[in-house]
């Protein structure tokens, strides 16, 4: 997924970093016959990344914050999830004794009406004298059943009565209990709900805040990009030609990749460290647009093919900003544009084009049979 494209130039200026150092601090004549240092890109590159690091620190402190809200938010729905468990098994319970209680007290209305008629029977039969009761039955022995069939009936019911009417009792309670119950599970869950929503306040709240860093870095990084442009134009100017050959430019590219060794890590578009697609998906990014996930699909030679099944505009004619393709070779090349001259030539910048996994850049470069991807 690299490299092979041979500039026509013949020339190269290997800068040492004392000559680096010497040539930056070049006054230019620029128009209107204003003075402008070489270097005052890096001066104000610099200081974007530095808000970059600071913003950067802010926003991943947000977003442990974040985390930790997320984090509490999650156990207090726990929390109310298994309350409102509790509460519908509770409330099932408390249905389950209604029912019980109704069934009980339907029952005990039919116990006392019984012994309603029972006591009314007892009446009518007491206005009978005991002489005329003996004498309708057949013997003393029937008198005598009667009689305790009469007390043993009576006594049934009351029993009866007595035991439904302290089962009502019990059960009512056990009702008195778990409606108590239920109110406190009630209470429970409205607070746990308002402290979740406090927290999912403050996680808004800390959201917005990473959000406007983010913003910020993304800022930066066009502001960042349009720098490099114009450094590339001011570069072009100083040299006319060639290739200036940079061993280490983790400023302009993220450390973690920049330092690690060539392909020894895959980046966020599935590309290798320190190769040219790498860098040039990184600087697509950077700049606010979209670059797609084209890892595992081809070396540097497809990506113009890549483009074209996106929809992505691809030509040979340039713009800052592209990615320039050269198909040459087996791998291919992808270079970032960063500037476009008024004779046609272009400036770009580059990794890996010394197959070394370093940066390079190239202020004047003739068109050629480059091809030139327009990410939107």
């Amino acid at each position: 997924m690299l490299k092979v494209f041979i500039p026509k130039q013949k020339m190269k200026i290997r800068l040492t970093s004392k000559l680096v150092v010497t040539v930056a601090a070049v006054v230019l004549v620029v128009g209107g016959g204003g003075y402008v240092l070489a270097d005052q890109f890096d001066e104000q590159i610099r200081l974007l990344q530095e808000q970059n690091n600071s913003n950067r620190a802010a926003s991943n402190s947000l977003a442990t914050q974040a985390n930790s809200y997320q984090d509490a938010i999650n156990k207090l729905e726990g929390e109310i999830n298994g309350l409102q468990q509790a509460i519908v098994a509770t409330q099932k319970q408390s249905d389950d004794l209604q029912v019980q209680i109704d069934a009980n007290q339907k029952e005990l209305d039919h116990q006392k009406y019984v012994l309603g008629l029972n006591i009314k029977t007892m009446y009518m039969e007491g206005q009978i004298s005991t002489l005329e009761i003996l004498a309708s039955s057949k013997n003393l022995s029937e008198f005598v059943d009667k009689e305790q069939y009469r007390i043993s009936v009576q006594n049934k019911v009351k029993d009866t009565v007595d035991k439904i009417t302290a089962l009502k009792v019990e059960l009512e309670q056990q009702q008195r209990t778990l409606q108590s119950l239920l109110a406190d599970l009630e209470k429970q869950k409205t607070d746990l709900a308002a402290a979740r929503d406090q927290q999912s306040q403050l996680l808004s709240f800390t959201e917005g805040q990473k959000a406007t860093y983010d913003k910020q870095i993304k800022d930066n990084n066009v502001k960042i990009s349009e720098l490099r442009r114009q450094q590339a134009i001011t570069n072009a100017a100083l040299f006319g030609g060639g290739e200036i050959i940079q061993n280490s430019r983790c400023d302009i590219y993220p450390q973690g990749w920049c330092n690690a060794p060539m392909d020894s890590i895959v980046d966020t578009w599935g590309m290798y460290n320190r190769e040219c697609v790498s860098w040039t998906a990184y600087r697509v990014a950077v700049s606010g647009r979209y670059m797609p996930y084209w890892g595992g699909r081809g070396n540097a030679n497809l990506w113009d093919d890549n483009a074209r099944a996106a929809g992505i505009p691809v030509d040979g004619s340039p713009r800052v900003g592209d990615v320039a393709i050269s198909n040459s070779g087996y791998y291919g090349h992808s270079m970032y544009v960063e500037a476009v001259h008024d004779d046609g030539s272009i400036a770009v910048s580059q990794f890996n084009h010394n197959w070394q996994g370093t940066y390079s850049f190239v202020p004047k470069m003739p068109v050629g049979n480059l091809v030139f991807i327009h990410f939107p």
